[in-house]
């Protein structure tokens, strides 16, 4: 574990030492094209770490970052190192940038060229602004994926072999118990012993015949109510009558001759006659209509 620990500090030791090396041999191309895009001395000397800064920058990033925000990082990393790279050339071969003779702002004698030339390198210190703070944004807002700790793998490892040693466990089977073959000695006639004396004769008792038992059929029993299938048969309708109003009121007469005024309700005609509740209640007050039209008479 020590040998793997110093192996990665010496391999990130190693990568700093060149990137040091590689931005002091840049400095000079990019210090020059920045005098000559109209930058003072200060802002020339600054200027490799615009450019160059952001590439550690984003280098840093990517190390950090996952995912999308890694992709982005390194999209960064490249567009740098490509604008990088582009001017160093151009300061390679342009000779008067190194003693800075060159015209104010002319970095190629092709228009289009030049006009290119120094948009790019004008454009990449904003462009440092603009991707330095996002990727700084970024690496603040990251929240790393947490590692499990060795136990916990352990615990989990053993737990998954358990279960599947006890899913894959063949069902045994008991063997077959044999059991152990005893020879019996054989039977010997007992003839020596004392004889037995002759049971005492017992009357032999004839069993009684049996009624034989009548097969009767039995309708079976269903659980399940019977719906209705169709149309009514006659001979299962009600033989009696449908009564008519006058029908229904001289029998409540009848029933209710020598009942009190406090006896006829229409529960009792109801029960009285056999008749629905809303007839019981009409000739509930047609009776007691009559009675009192009856006792104003007599009055």
């Amino acid at each position: 574990m020590n040998l793997h620990r110093k192996g990665r500090a010496a391999l990130v030791l190693a990568l700093v030492a060149v990137v040091g090396m590689a931005f002091r041999v840049s400095w000079n191309a990019l210090r020059d094209i920045a005098g000559a895009v109209g930058a003072d001395d200060t802002a020339a000397m600054l200027y490799p770490f615009v450019v160059d800064g952001l590439m550690a920058l984003a280098l840093i990033a990517t190390l950090v970052l996952a995912d999308r925000d890694r992709t982005f990082a390194l999209r960064v990393l490249g567009a740098y190192t490509v604008a990088s790279l582009v001017l160093n050339y151009v300061h390679g071969l342009v000779p008067e940038l190194h003693g800075r003779t060159v015209d104010w702002g002319r970095l190629a004698d092709w228009d289009p060229a030049n006009w290119a030339l120094v948009l790019l390198a004008t454009s990449l210190p904003v462009g440092s602004i603009y991707f330095g703070s996002d990727l700084v944004a970024k690496v603040l807002h990251h929240r790393p994926t947490p590692i499990p700790d060795a136990s916990t793998n352990a615990e989990q490892s053993t737990e998954t072999v358990m279960k599947r040693s006890t899913a894959d466990l063949p069902v045994s089977t008991p063997e077959p118990i044999t059991a152990n073959a005893v020879a019996l000695p054989r039977p010997v006639a007992v003839g020596f012993l004392k004889s037995t004396l002759p049971a005492k004769p017992h009357p032999s008792i004839t069993p009684a015949p049996a009624a034989p038992i009548e097969s009767r059929a039995v309708a079976a029993e269903s659980t399940r109510p019977r719906r209705a299938t169709g149309r009514v048969p006659d001979a299962a309708k009600p033989t009696r009558p449908k009564r008519t109003p006058d029908q229904l009121l001289d029998e409540a007469r009848k029933a209710t001759a020598g009942w009190p005024d406090a006896k006829v309700t229409g529960e009792g005609i109801r029960r009285a006659i056999r008749t629905s509740p809303a007839n019981a209640r009409s000739l509930r007050d047609t009776l007691l209509a009559e009675r009192a039209a009856a006792s104003a008479k007599v009055a």
